[in-house]
């Protein structure tokens, strides 16, 4: 079992960055794969990036490549997003999401964070 808790979202203008992060409380969370998607209101859930359990593999969405950047810390069971030069398209609810494989199905993660509230004024 693994459960998610995502932080750092909030109101940034056009070009500015935030830093997301998703802590994991479980005992197997370095054996996961992690995600993160986001969800715009209307919109479909939409892969934004993910990372395998050994960090060695990184996975982006091609609207996010060059501006955003996962990685994470299996010391402090967490993963994070990197998020920089932001757009307006880039406001949604943002969420971890965590699964035995890396994949960029949001259908196929088995553990889901609640969300966290990302806001690009232009």
């Amino acid at each position: 079992q693994v459960q998610l808790v995502e932080s750092g979202g909030g109101l940034v203008q056009a070009g500015g960055s935030l830093r997301l992060s998703c802590a994991a409380h479980g005992r197997t969370f370095s054996s996961y794969g992690m995600g993160w998607f986001r969800q715009a209101p209307g919109a479909e859930r939409e892969f934004v990036a993910a990372i395998s359990w050994s960090g060695g593999n990184t996975y982006y969405a091609d609207s996010v490549k060059g501006r955003f950047t996962i990685s994470r810390d299996d010391a402090k069971n967490t993963v994070y997003l990197q998020m920089n030069s932001l757009k307006p398209e880039d406001t949604a609810v943002y969420y971890c999401a965590a699964d035995k494989t890396v994949t960029l199905n949001w259908d196929e993660y088995d553990y889901w964070g609640q969300g966290t509230q990302v806001t690009v004024s232009s």
